[in-house]
């Protein structure tokens, strides 16, 4: 079964940036291929990655379920769970060092469940042919409450410089407990620091919850360049101040 990493946290916080970075970690520092999942509605982890996008499981669950309305025929005969079996393993997206998955916006309305019940499923299935996954959870809480990030390794949860970043943290880590999800170690990331004494501020008014903070990664200009110039995040140099204090942070744990 491979090294799961999960990120979470609210919008905003550059947690799709840490995610992709943290893909670039495994990939430079233990040279073995990595699973990212983008298990955000709002998919942008391929951006930071690099890839384009030719499918998602979204788009594939509304697709699987035109067929079932309209009476369409089936190849080989499939089930239709086996024919959206075969359209999932279709949709990685293979790239150089690592594949990616992405649960994308279901076009119909109403609830996520289903979507994420399926990228939950084939997490699971494909991570057993993979060393590494790393997950890059939507924001927010809902996807703990649904229990979409289980058997999870290490769990990043991602604030921004601000008293409401660190309260979404706090509820994070509470709700964690109080599932009892299977999450063997956590680390809290402040990012985005642009003042290291209001960082040192911030950090004081978490311990004060009652967290501890693992890392306080600086706000890195090169991120906003890449950015803007549409280069993926996972090209910075090692030496970027955010490439920097992710790296050495994720150097503190004991990842196989």
């Amino acid at each position: 079964m491979a090294y799961a990493i999960a990120l979470a946290g609210k919008g905003g916080t550059g947690k799709t940036s840490i995610a992709a970075l943290t893909v670039k970690y495994i990939i430079e520092k233990r040279k073995k291929p990595v699973l990212a999942v983008d298990a955000d509605s709002n998919s942008c982890l391929n951006e930071a990655l690099g890839v384009p996008i030719h499918a998602t499981i979204g788009g594939l669950r509304e697709e699987a379920l035109e067929k079932i309305r309209g009476g369409g025929d089936r190849p080989g005969g499939m089930s239709m769970e086996q024919l959206f079996d075969y359209q999932v393993q279709q949709s990685v997206i293979e790239a150089k060092n690592f594949d990616l998955m992405v649960m994308g916006r279901p076009e119909g309305p109403g609830c996520y469940c289903a979507a994420n019940n399926i990228i939950r499923k084939y997490t699971d299935k494909l991570s057993e042919t993979y060393p590494y996954v790393v997950i890059d959870n939507e924001a927010g809480m809902e996807h703990l409450s649904r229990r979409t990030t289980h058997k999870v390794d290490l769990l990043l949860i991602v604030s921004d410089p601000s008293v409401r970043g660190v309260k979404t943290a706090e509820r994070i880590q509470n709700l964690v407990k109080e599932l009892n999800l299977d999450v063997a170690a956590h680390a809290i990331i402040i990012n985005r620091i642009s003042d290291q004494k209001d960082g040192e501020e911030l950090k004081k008014y978490a311990e004060g919850l009652g967290l501890t903070v693992a890392a306080m990664i600086p706000q890195d200009q090169n991120i906003f360049d890449y950015d803007l110039q549409g280069r993926a995040i996972c090209e910075l140099p090692q030496d970027s101040p955010a490439v920097a204090g992710l790296f050495s942070l994720l150097d503190s744990f004991d990842i196989p």
